[in-house]
């Protein structure tokens, strides 16, 4: 891949992060293309358990709490005054892609650059964000910035600055802490690709201060992110590095000088009802005589089991949803069937949807009378990622079918 195209698949992924609510989201097709239409309002995606997965160093839920944030009556003071660079004095205007990329660069240590692209937040309501490729003699390797600003408490921040869970994204290491000023950090090393196809690896470091602004930083050890040879063993800066660029003041004024869109709602959505003992519900429904060989930590709309007959690991998702009645057509189309109930079942069998050899999802989709939806999968593998460790799934369709269709949703 070109080089002037490595900015636009940075910029995709660290959107991807900003706009969807886990990493770590999976979702069927259908569910995708309806999700289009009700976006703001509720998610038709597959909640991975304490995951997001994804775009630049994907953060997921699970692992930790929500930010101790300052209180509305206590607004955190701007962060842009740093003497050493006269960039961060300015913050009235929005911040332009030269400024963004002539700071970036600054920023970082000696050593090539190249394949420079930078979009500001004067250009238009996307992300701004900053992309090289860098080579500090030992091969290069791409690295990027993005910035946002995200809502305080939000479920959104809490998954940016959590640990994903290793059922769905597979990592060297990752870790959070809270800095002295109250921000949380998370650092994150893993891979382009979870199923490991390619050895591209991704390192990524995520900030989001007490005032909402959030500052991600990530590099590969190749000059792109995808569809590149990989340049080095490792990327090239530091975990050091990384953290000392995303903690840097200056991106903070940055971060507040993006204008407000004015597309954004000026009051919250109406949230759908609470969904809750997920995880419970699915354990008490799995047939007998399945060992339960690892389990979501989250109780509450999705939840997942890794379980074995003896004949290999095998992953089990579930999904409840409150009401999903306004995208039901979009859901269950042509060979769906609707019980006497009202209760609406469709089954889908193919291939997964991450990569791993040989891998099978069996789904059984059902949306009752009154918009309540359960949707559940179940793989030939322990998780998506790797490769098939049986040739079907632990449970039948009709298994899933039970399971999906229980009273004890209700």
């Amino acid at each position: 891949m070109p080089d002037e195209q490595h900015s636009d698949s940075f910029e995709d992924r660290f959107s991807a992060v900003l706009h969807q609510t886990g990493g770590g989201f999976d979702t069927d097709r259908a569910a995708l293309a309806a999700a289009g239409r009700v976006r703001g309002r509720r998610l038709l995606l597959w909640r991975r358990a304490t995951v997001v997965s994804g775009a630049a160093g994907l953060a997921l839920i699970g692992v930790g709490g929500a930010l101790l944030l300052p209180s509305e009556g206590s607004p955190e003071p701007r962060h842009s005054s740093v003497a050493a660079n006269p960039e961060a004095t300015r913050s009235a205007s929005p911040v332009t892609g030269d400024e963004l990329l002539r700071t970036f660069e600054k920023l970082l240590p000696k050593g090539r650059i190249s394949g420079q692209q930078a979009r500001g937040a004067d250009e238009s309501l996307l992300t701004p964000y900053a992309h090289v490729v860098f080579d500090d003699g030992k091969g290069a390797g791409a690295v990027g910035i993005g910035l946002d600003r995200v809502e305080r408490g939000s479920e959104q921040t809490r998954q940016l600055t959590t640990c994903p869970d290793r059922t769905f994204t597979p990592y060297e290491h990752c870790s959070t802490s809270r800095l002295p000023d109250g921000s949380k950090l998370k650092v994150m090393r893993g891979y382009e690709y979870p199923d490991r196809r390619a050895d591209t690896k991704m390192w990524d470091v995520e900030l989001v201060t007490p005032a909402g602004q959030h500052v991600s930083v990530t590099e590969w050890n190749a000059a792109a992110e995808k569809d590149a040879p990989v340049t080095r063993p490792e990327p090239p800066l530091t975990i050091a590095e990384l953290k000392k660029i995303a903690t840097a003041e200056v991106w903070r004024g940055y971060v507040d000088s993006i204008p407000e869109d004015p597309r954004k709602p000026t009051a919250a959505p109406s949230a759908s009802p609470a969904v809750t003992g997920t995880r419970t519900t699915l354990l008490g429904l799995l047939p007998k005589g399945l060992d339960v060989v690892t389990k979501s930590t989250d109780d509450t709309d999705f939840a997942y089991a890794v379980v074995d007959d003896g004949k290999g690991k095998s992953l089990v998702q579930v999904n409840v949803q409150a009401d999903m009645r306004d995208v039901a057509d979009d859901l269950f189309g042509t060979g769906s069937e609707t019980l006497a109930d009202g209760t609406r079942v469709a089954v889908h069998q193919g291939p997964g949807e991450k990569g791993g050899e040989g891998v099978v999802m069996w789904t059984v989709d059902t949306m009752r009378a009154d918009g309540r939806r359960v949707v559940i999968s179940a793989f030939n593998s322990g998780t998506q990622n790797d490769a098939a460790t049986r040739k079907t799934p632990a449970l039948t369709v009709d298994q899933l079918r039970k399971i999906a269709l229980s009273a004890k949703w209700e």
